[in-house]
């Protein structure tokens, strides 16, 4: 007797049992990838929360440093327009000395040039 006799000499009942033992273990296989799915999707999910999280922490950090930038610009553009109005200052101060000097340098001249001429009248 060959084997294909023997399965063909199978009764239904023994067909019946080798299907149904087949549908239980496909079901058992389907049941463990189901959750083997479901722990992979769990853990992508995870992961995309840590990730989401860290992104909301760096845009945080991001944020608080761009301000601290934003309020160091605003100090040195404060300390540029108070060395300009310094500078201005200065400026308009050696320029009102300079015109003094020229004025006083005038006069010296001019009194110079008028004692030159009273000693060339004298003679």
């Amino acid at each position: 007797m060959s084997a294909e006799t023997g399965a063909a000499g199978d009764s239904p009942e023994d067909r019946i049992r080798e299907a149904e033992r087949r549908l239980e273990e496909a079901a058992t296989l389907a049941a463990e990838a189901e959750k083997r799915a479901e722990a992979e999707i769990k853990a992508l999910e995870a992961d995309l929360e840590r990730e989401r999280e860290e992104k909301e922490r760096a845009l945080a950090t991001a944020e608080e440093r761009l301000s601290e930038i934003e309020a160091q610009v605003e100090a040195a553009e404060q300390r540029v327009e108070a060395a300009e109005r310094r500078a201005n200052t200065a400026e308009e101060t050696i320029a009102d000395e300079l015109a003094r000097a020229r004025a006083g340098a005038a006069s010296w001249l001019q009194s110079q040039l008028d004692s030159l001429r009273r000693e060339a009248e004298g003679r």
